[in-house]
């Protein structure tokens, strides 16, 4: 224990809870560091989970085998303090920051085992980031089976891989429940992300059309022609555009026939960093 909420293991973390005695559930929200708002979001949704009687627990671990590209890892910002800071006024009983060793065993893997849930994997970020979802799989399958915790809580700003969790969880921890929370968002309407601190003052500020150019096609009454429209004018906008698409919001799979359970998922580069995002069908 480095003070008071703080864990350098999961070891240690158990260790605590033994001398303790404390058998609370616990209300699981892994992380990979970088804590702003929309991390706190989740862990204040985690204390409301089932009263007070659970104990809340963030992890802070840079999965090194789901980044496809080792400059994105080198690049991803590191706040230990910061991350700390958050997470405890955010009303988090514990802080842990893993070690390697404790998540993968047999040491980091240069590529994660492959992962194939269908096209649920294999689709938009899985075909724009091979290895991306293997990564994810293989670190939080290891962190539920350290935590072992009763609920797990994630943004829906990375949407796919809520669904890619989601499966996971069905199939290997069918004890355990996947809670979903809403996507934080900046004054401008762009999510919350670590990576949005890469982006200069302008580029902040511009990123904002990304949302509101999606809000823009769910509330159009010719949804499929509003979608090539909006790639149109987000490329004039300077968005370079990976993918802009209507899927169905379980399967990720392309949808020609709108509905309330789509989602408009986007993957796009701007000012040199890459954003993510997604809408329902139902926003307005």
């Amino acid at each position: 224990m480095l003070e008071s909420g703080s864990f350098s293991s999961f070891a240690a973390w158990r260790q605590d809870r033994r001398e303790r005695g404390a058998v609370r559930p616990v209300a699981f929200v892994p992380t990979m560091g970088a804590l702003h708002q929309g991390h706190a979001s989740l862990i204040r949704r985690a204390k409301l989970t089932e009263g007070p009687d659970l104990e809340v627990v963030v992890s802070v671990y840079v999965n090194p085998t789901q980044f496809n590209d080792s400059h994105d890892f080198d690049a991803y910002p590191s706040s230990h303090e910061r991350d700390l800071e958050v997470a405890l006024e955010a009303g988090a009983d514990a802080v842990v920051f893993p070690r390697a060793d404790e998540l993968y065993p047999e040491g980091v893997p240069q590529r994660a085992d492959r992962v194939n849930f269908g096209e649920l994997t294999s689709l938009w970020e899985g075909a724009h980031r091979p290895g991306h979802f293997d990564g994810v799989v293989a670190v939080v399958r290891s962190l539920f089976h350290q935590v072992q915790p009763k609920w797990a809580l994630f943004g829906e700003k990375d949407w796919q891989q809520l669904a890619v969790i989601q499966r996971l969880a069905e199939l290997e921890f069918p004890k355990l429940n996947v809670v979903p929370v809403a996507t934080m968002r900046e004054e401008n309407g762009l999510a919350m992300s670590s990576r949005n601190a890469r982006l200069s003052h302008k580029d902040r500020s511009q990123a904002g059309k990304l949302h509101s150019t999606m809000l823009s096609v769910v509330r159009s009454t010719e949804v499929l022609n509003a979608v090539a429209a909006a790639k149109l004018k987000l490329e004039k906008c300077g968005f370079e555009l990976e993918y802009l698409a209507l899927v169905d919001g379980i399967s990720m799979q392309p949808s020609l026939r709108p509905k309330a359970s789509n989602r408009l998922i986007v993957a796009a580069n701007f000012g040199g960093v890459r954003l993510i995002d997604n809408v329902s069908l139902g926003d307005s």
